[in-house]
């Protein structure tokens, strides 16, 4: 899909469809609707009648005679201006796309309002909100020869021509981590006999290559010697062995930050087995990982100045007779031992690993990205990330990045007296901690594998697995971690 900037006139445009957009506010909504019947010379009866007001989220198809053709504008409302926000803006976007997408339209220009302020902020997320909304996973969907085209080309527009170079960088911007989300969501939603440990590992290597990162692929063998037994243990029951990805972007001589992403390429519950209902979704437990490898696509074509490192352990979670029991014991790479209650609490044991092996680079920081637990879902739902970690500076840019993206992340506690709860009596920590507190035992567990470093832990699970349509985003994987890291590492000094 096309995505621009452009000056341009709303009379001159000729896109399929042009999309306006109008404050709730009634005077300030008064004063727009007088502009626009004088831009294009015809009477707005439904706004005359108040059948259409400006209010958030409403929309309407303006039908307008122009010399030949008739044009269709879009009337977006955004709602009453005191609460406009940058996420405001998005889903004004998303709503102008899905109408022009409804009307068959090939095209769509959005005009930026006259009154908004940080103009290259709002075009940034008039055009994210358009273009996410736009998604969907239909590649294994037969076409019809005779089928509607798809919305091709979305360009935001404003009459101004000071800030066409403003606009034009913005675009580009959005562009890149809208496309690099995009890449996300592909991998999430793939189903698994198309995404499994090996095919994982090379779409990680496909990325490096086409947008100028390194990305190293270590094999069964070389993940025994490095003596990862969560890797391994998980995997061992099944056909596909497992492969732990390095990727790395950036200046050396910079401390990294280390980014580790859980890549469950399917998960399920091995002997622990899930209930058949729903373990469909279960082809999104690596949306940790897709998210760290959307956010290297992101971050090394917008060619921003950090060095980063990813982490990607990838296993394939399956019931067989030479699964791993409950009742095991497994040694991590960093000597640690660890019971295995549960074998569907496998994605802590994979990440034990990485992120102990996260010691050797001397991270600045270390962020992990995990569907972790289904607790997470029960306590924040699908509005936002669970985040637990030993540094309260690195949560708190965390939480900046967030709000700024729309991705947002709430913490939670990691008081001691949650420690004794993954207590066991065999090995040096249990991999499940009993009923209470789900969220936060297996965070503990986690903390019992880093180094000496900052650490934050990202529970996605509510957020990266969704159950339905959002504003810009679709039942299924929403990519979610992209965008969020991206503008966590733009920030990143």
């Amino acid at each position: 899909m096309k995505l621009a900037f452009e000056k341009s006139s709303l009379n001159a445009n000729t896109a399929d469809a042009i999309a306006v957009f109008l404050h709730g506010d009634k005077s300030l909504f008064s004063s727009e609707i007088v502009a626009l019947v004088r831009q294009l010379g015809v009477r707005i009866p439904a706004a005359d009648r108040g059948d259409f007001t400006g209010k958030e989220g409403e929309s309407m198809v303006l039908y307008v005679p122009h010399a030949r053709q008739t044009r269709r504008y879009v009337l977006v409302g955004l709602g009453e201006r005191k609460k406009l926000s940058l996420e405001r803006y998005r889903r004004s976007g998303a709503v102008a796309a899905k109408c022009a997408r409804s009307l068959k339209a090939e095209s769509l220009a959005m005009f930026v309002p006259l009154v908004a302020t940080e103009f290259q902020s709002v075009v940034s997320a008039l055009a994210e909100g358009a273009f996410l909304a736009l998604y969907k996973f239909d590649k294994y969907i037969s076409k019809k020869s005779d089928s509607p085209p798809n919305l091709q080309t979305i360009t935001v527009c404003a009459e101004s021509s000071a800030r066409v170079k403003q606009g034009i960088q913005a675009v580009r911007w959005t562009k890149t981590i809208c496309e690099a989300t995009y890449l996300a969501r592909e991998l999430a939603n793939a189903p698994g006999n198309e995404i499994y440990p090996q095919t994982l590992a090379e779409a990680a290597k496909l990325s490096a290559e086409r947008c100028g990162y390194t990305a190293k692929i270590l094999d069964e063998r070389e993940i025994k010697e490095a003596g990862m037994g969560g890797v391994l243990g998980v995997s061992q029951g099944s056909v596909h062995p497992p492969r732990f990805v390095i990727l790395e972007y950036g200046k050396k001589q910079k401390r990294p930050v280390v980014l580790v992403g859980k890549g469950v390429t399917f998960d399920t519950g091995g002997i622990s087995i899930k209930p058949s209902a729903g373990m469909a979704e279960m082809k999104m437990d690596m949306s940790g990982a897709a998210a760290v490898i959307g956010a290297f696509d992101a971050v090394a074509r917008l060619k921003l100045p950090v060095h980063i490192v990813g982490l990607i352990p990838i296993v394939e979670n399956m019931p067989s007779g030479s699964s791993i029991r409950p009742g095991d014991i497994i040694r991590h790479h960093n000597g640690k031992t660890s019971e295995v209650d549960n074998t569907d609490a496998e994605g802590r044991l994979i990440l034990a690993d990485a992120l102990a092996f996260a010691e050797k680079f001397k991270p600045a920081a270390v962020i992990d990205l995990a569907t972790l637990t289904g607790a997470c879902v029960v306590a924040l739902g699908h509005h936002a990330s669970g985040m637990l970690g030993n540094d309260a500076s690195l949560m708190t840019k965390l939480k900046r990045a967030g709000e700024s993206t729309y991705e947002r992340v709430w913490q939670l506690p990691l008081y001691d007296e949650y420690e004794k709860l993954i207590k066991s009596d065999v090995a040096d920590v249990k991999n499940v901690g009993g009923r209470w507190a789900g969220t936060i035992t297996a965070a503990w567990f986690l903390k019992k594998f880093i180094g000496s470093y900052k650490w934050v832990h990202l529970d996605i699970a509510g957020t990266a697995m969704l159950e339905e349509d959002g504003d810009y985003t679709q039942k299924g994987a929403s990519g979610v971690g992209v965008r969020l890291l991206t503008e966590f590492l733009r920030r990143w000094k």
